[in-house]
């Protein structure tokens, strides 16, 4: 089968682009080649924690890859069939857990496979989902549509050492089901933070700020603070909620930069929408609604550039149909799969 050509410098241009692909590519057993790899990127091509998750997915499925070098700015995926296996990858200092897992667990899952998989690396770093986020965020979302998964956060990594442990089980989907993700009308959300080496009086006094925060808009809000043994000092902080017509998580870690406000972003853009997703869950669901038959409808506060890009790349792979229209707080996005997706 000749491959199907990805531009990988459209939308947002970096690694989303190239785990949507992957991961569909996986799913589809369509072989792909994609170029133009983070064209616009000050560095362009392949960089080292990009590497981790094709090496990881073709291990997986037995796949053939052409161009699996740093700074190659072309690859080709030709997928094989997934078995049940059981595997344990080290990513190497801070590379991101999460971002592996976004491409691994729905290519499993709706390959109807099962996956043990331990892996080694980032669990709480910059420009990805914290460990958290993923187990409590992406796992409703995920389990929602009837992709299961359990994950076990055995050690912290933060950036830039990393050293991170997480145990992850994939169960084979049996049935895709559509989302429905309109309005948030739940009064209810939790607040997880887990640091290391730094003092516990002081992510105490940010916790209180958040919940006192979420108290004054009229939220109730459950706290857990947990203390982790870490290679170097961090702290991940998570609020989130889920009621049966919402999913919405806003994640943060703690840097030099908001040392003194640790927290306070990631509560007022919890607090400023009611809307059924937040953003950065919006582009996530996008992969596997596009082997769903039936229509999905989500609402969400923009359409990021990670969201653009995955509605391109998912139409372009399966056949999906998508629209997105304007409501008052935001956006609603549609999104149908083709009956000849898988």
């Amino acid at each position: 089968m000749e491959a199907l050509l990805i531009d990988g410098s459209h939308g947002e241009g970096g690694g989303q682009i190239l785990r949507s692909a992957l991961t569909l590519s996986t799913i589809t057993q369509k072989p792909i080649k994609i170029e133009n790899i983070r064209h616009n990127r000050k560095i362009p091509g392949l960089r080292p924690s990009h590497l981790s998750t094709i090496k990881l997915l073709g291990k997986i499925c037995d796949a053939k890859i052409d161009g699996l070098t740093v700074g190659s700015t072309s690859i080709t995926f030709s997928p094989g069939q997934i078995q049940d296996t059981r595997l344990q990858e080290n990513v190497g200092t801070a590379g991101s857990i999460s971002l592996i897992l976004q491409a691994i667990i729905p290519a499993v899952a709706l390959a109807g496979k099962k996956l043990e998989l331990s892996i080694f690396g980032g669990t709480d770093v910059p420009w990805s989902p914290t460990s958290n986020y993923t187990k409590f965020v992406i796992g409703e979302a995920f389990s929602r549509l009837g992709i299961k998964f359990e994950m076990s956060i055995k050690k912290r990594g933060y950036y830039p050492k990393g050293g991170g442990q997480v145990d992850v089980t994939i169960f084979p989907c049996h049935k895709l089901v559509p989302i429905h993700l309109s309005q948030r009308t739940t009064k209810e959300a939790k607040i997880l933070c887990s640091f290391s080496g730094t003092s516990q009086n002081e992510i105490g006094n940010h916790i209180t700020f958040a919940k006192n925060t979420l108290e004054q808009k009229g939220f109730s809000a459950q706290t857990q603070i947990t203390k982790d043994q870490a290679l170097n000092p961090g702290a991940s902080f998570l609020i989130y909620s889920h009621d049966s017509s919402s999913i919405n998580g806003v994640d943060e870690l703690l840097h030099v930069q908001n040392k003194s406000s640790f927290g306070k972003d990631a509560t007022i853009s919890f607090t400023s929408s009611t809307l059924g997703a937040d953003s950065n869950l919006s582009d996530i669901l996008v992969t596997p609604l596009a082997l769903a038959k039936e229509m999905s409808i989500f609402t969400v506060p923009e359409i990021s550039k990670h969201l653009e890009t995955n509605l391109y790349i998912t139409s372009k792979i399966t056949g999906c149909k998508y629209g997105v229209g304007k409501i008052d707080g935001g956006y609603e996005v549609r999104i149908v799969g083709s009956e000849a997706s898988i």
